[in-house]
């Protein structure tokens, strides 16, 4: 042991996990250590959608799969998912975040990731907390923390050490790359966030296949082969750690707007073109980074930063404001920093201009294929995040790569650009430090003035003409915020800014010196490290002053621009944070004592917060029901505007929210928990089924698909004696009581699905047909019965099997190869080669 101890990577690392738990603590320091929160929209949006599951699970111990609170009904698969084998690991994320307060642990787990995989790929401790922390400040990660969405940020921060376990593998440390490979992957997955899995399952193939080109080189074609089949292997065991996951998400998406096109005839012809079999493709490439855009990687505010902050915040904005007797200057307000698309952004994705500059050095001298792959990942990543901006290359994805259309948001996949950069800019460095003769450092030179030259022109460029990067006024951003403001009447019809040309010039003037400032900002931290690099060269520093200035440099360049995004201004109390309050509306109907009803919120209809307190016929999810997003769009968006609220009262919405300071609108035509119809009238296609609920009275008829014919059979007419009356409610069981003089058909206000649902009459299973589009309909016989409705899919035990004992499986491998390594070690000591001991 104490041997171990005394070697520079075992000590090297040690000092490595205190400067990393440091920097992460003092990053939020002092908001996080004193329990401050952020306010983070995600967060609030989660929170409110899986408020109804979470109370029901606090109060019985049991996990609901499904929840009324928004849509009408749907599955939780993709709403905070939790299952019982998952409590096998998830403690890992606690100690992987080294304890440390929220959400300082995160920053902890990125850098963490990074410094493993960079210790796999033979990097000296110093260059590996350099990488670590170059990839964990990149401005992204840190405004998708802002912005909540943790779950994506943590399964990137388990994508390293995924990729370490790969090296490990080709390395021949087959035990322990396995271990680490399938126990990394097994908590990215569980991290939930299948988008960026997918992106980084391209970086796996692309090491994959240049560690498939160098056994080829060197005849190892074999080992190769054992190595590609023990990580395949591991994926599967991480795959099978998270089935549950993965089969029902998989199966619940073969139903949603993610998975699966509307059957309807598109309303506008042009809008056929533009369906695939996954999301539209005008969903897929909403948010498109422009092609100027892209040079925020090396520049930050090179599109005046984020959408969130109005040209009157600025230092100009003011003095242009405080100077203004006209009052013309106020309209500063209305245009934000940012000049980008017309989408907005919370921030630019910057990985920071020395990690830019290093990248492109590494680009040159670094050799093998695995640079070659690096370099590809990086450009498809940014030509595929231009998506509506070089929509032939997004349409070949769309068109052949499978799942690529399953994802928006095509910007994201700027991710691997963020993974690659850094990645590829440590091992640039450690070829200069590897070179240690004069000649092989003299040789450092054409590389280092190529690359960081390129940068500090493009910066130079920024600073003398910063129009080049695109139009700083009137683009679509401000002629979108200019019709806002006309729509609400805060600015007069027909406005334009050239009516107000000294406005016009100080919007352009104010975004163009953020241009300037900022490429001023990056080549100044450019000459920082080429200065520091060419003092290596030239042997007047060792190789340790070198990193420590490179890395401090870098440190500081990428801290500065991060806090832009978020501040203590970010933080507030914890009782001012993460909470909902109810509206004068929602107190007047939470009054009521009767809860089994839903609530339709006109002003917040495609919002998450009145999830929170009620049973919501909308709400927020990426991944709603098809058939729903059908419904809304043709019937409860048009009923709303028309006055035809058929759909409206089959929902049961009782409640009608239109001013929520008012007491809410009682709608006494919502139709209840569950009434019978005395006819039925069969349809041959989705159309006819939808166009039937503009003319029937869902109170008394109901239409369904000719393929339930045999299930509900002919309606009987209805006796006005017959009642059917929800007796007991849980979000995923429903208990009715019926009396029915003759029998017949009786149609539930609940959302249909196609599996994981069975009903019992009187404890007899009887089938559940689908009728009005999206509702729930039984055959019931005559006389008083019970009937129970359960989702309890049988599909969820059996993977969970499966998943506990692939978790189980993994943590075997993973004991197994540290044990390994240790007595490797143990009977080895001090005769393991230089390469070996790093």
């Amino acid at each position: 042991m104490k041997r171990l101890l005394k070697r520079p990577s075992v000590w090297g690392t040690i000092v490595s996990l205190a400067i990393i738990a440091i920097v992460a603590f003092a990053y939020f320091y002092p908001d996080a250590s004193a329990g401050r929160v952020l306010n983070q929209p995600d967060m609030l949006q989660g929170m409110a959608i899986g408020q109804e599951t979470k109370a029901y699970a606090e109060a019985t111990g049991h996990t609901s799969y499904w929840t009324n609170s928004l849509f009408g009904g749907m599955p939780t698969f993709q709403i905070s998912p939790s299952y019982p084998s998952t409590r096998l690991f998830s403690w890992i994320t606690t100690v992987y975040g080294l304890g440390l307060p929220a959400p300082s642990n995160l920053l902890a787990m990125m850098m963490i990731g990074m410094f493993i995989l960079l210790s796999a790929m033979r990097c000296r401790w110093p260059l590996a907390l350099l990488g670590s922390v170059a990839w964990a400040f990149s401005s992204y990660f840190i405004i998708i923390i802002g912005a909540g969405h943790i779950w994506k940020f943590v399964a990137l921060a388990y994508v390293p050490p995924t990729i370490a376990g790969l090296v490990l593998i080709y390395r021949g440390r087959l035990l322990l790359g396995a271990g680490t490979a399938s126990l990394a992957m097994m908590m990215q997955i569980a991290s939930n966030h299948v988008q960026m899995s997918y992106y980084f399952a391209w970086v796996m193939a692309g090491f994959v296949i240049a560690y498939g080109i160098e056994a080829w080189q060197s005849r190892q074609m074999r080992k190769w082969a054992v190595g590609t089949a023990v990580l395949a292997g591991s994926m599967m065991l991480a795959a099978g750690a998270n089935l549950p996951n993965l089969y029902n998400t998989y199966e619940y998406s073969k139903q949603t707007i993610r998975g699966r096109h509307s059957e309807l005839t598109p309303l506008h012809p042009a809008a056929a073109g533009d369906a695939s079999s996954g999301l539209d493709r005008s969903y897929i490439t909403q948010y498109s980074y422009e092609p100027a855009e892209t040079f925020t990687l090396l520049i930050p505010n090179v599109k005046g930063g984020t959408s969130s902050a109005s040209l009157a915040s600025t230092d100009a904005g003011k003095e242009l404001m405080r100077a203004d007797r006209s009052g013309q200057m106020t309209l500063l307000q209305i245009f934000s920093q940012y000049f980008g698309g017309e989408e907005g952004t919370s921030g630019p994705v910057y990985a920071g201009a020395i990690i830019v500059a290093l990248f492109l050095f590494g680009a040159i001298v670094v050799r093998g294929p695995l640079k070659w792959a690096l370099l590809i990942l990086t450009v498809l990543s940014v030509f595929l995040s231009w998506g509506r901006h070089m929509m032939w290359f997004t349409d070949l994805f769309i068109d052949w790569v499978p799942m690529y259309n399953r994802f928006r948001t095509v910007e994201s996949i700027l991710v691997i650009a963020e993974f690659t950069l850094p990645l590829l800019a440590v091992l640039g460095l450690r070829e200069l430090f590897a070179a240690t003769t004069a000649d092989k450092r003299k040789a450092m030179l054409r590389p280092l003035a190529w690359s960081f030259g390129i940068c500090l022109a493009f910066c130079l460029l920024a600073v003398i003409w910063p129009g080049l990067y695109g139009q700083a006024v009137m683009g679509k951003g401000d002629l979108r915020m200019i019709s806002l403001y006309t729509e609400a009447g805060a600015l007069p019809a027909g406005f334009s800014l050239t009516q107000l040309p000294e406005v016009a010039n100080a919007v352009e003037s104010i975004r163009l010196q953020m241009v300037s400032a900022d490429a001023l900002r990056s080549m100044l931290f450019i000459g920082i490290a080429m200065i520091t690099l060419l003092a290596f060269i030239k042997n007047k520093i060792s190789a340790a002053v070198t990193v420590a200035i490179v890395g401090i440099a870098a440190m500081t360049d990428l801290y500065g621009a991060d806090k832009r995004y978020i501040n203590s201004e970010s933080f507030s109390e914890p009782r001012q944070a993460g909470t909902f309050t109810p509206s004068a509306a929602d107190r007047a109907i939470l009054a009521d004592t009767d809860p089994h009803y839903r609530v339709l919120d006109v002003a917040q209809f495609s919002a998450a917060a009145p999830s929170f307190f009620h049973k919501s016929i909308g709400g927020y999810h990426a991944a709603k029901l098809t058939r729903y997003q059908d419904l809304i769009e043709r019937q409860i968006i048009p009923g709303l505007q028309s006055g035809n609220l058929n759909a409206i009262n089959m929902l049961n919405a009782k409640y009608i929210i239109t001013d929520p300071n008012a007491a809410p609108v009682l709608n006494d035509s919502a139709l209840g928990n569950a009434w019978f119809v005395g006819n039925v009238s069969y349809v041959d296609s989705a159309d006819d089924e939808m166009a039937a609920l503009d003319v029937i009275d869902p109170a008394t008829e109901a239409v369904a698909a000719r393929e339930f014919a045999d299930v509900l059979g002919a309606a009987t007419p209805a006796d006005s004696t017959d009642v059917i009356t929800l007796t007991d409610y849980a979000p995923d069981r429903l208990t009715y009581r019926s009396r029915s003089a003759s029998g017949g058909v009786a149609v539930f206000s609940e959302v249909y699905f196609p599996w994981g649902w069975k009903a019992t009459v009187d404890g007899e299973e009887t089938p559940v047909a689908r009728v009005n589009y999206v509702l729930r309909a039984m055959r019931l016989p005559a006389g008083e019965h019970e009937v129970v409705m359960t989702f309890d899919p049988r599909s969820i035990h059996v993977t969970d099997t499966v998943a506990t004992a692939s978790a189980g499986l993994i943590y075997l491998i993973m004991i197994s190869g540290i044990a390994g390594a240790m007595i490797c070690y143990r009977r080895r000591g001090c005769k393991l080669t230089e390469e070996e001991k790093c």
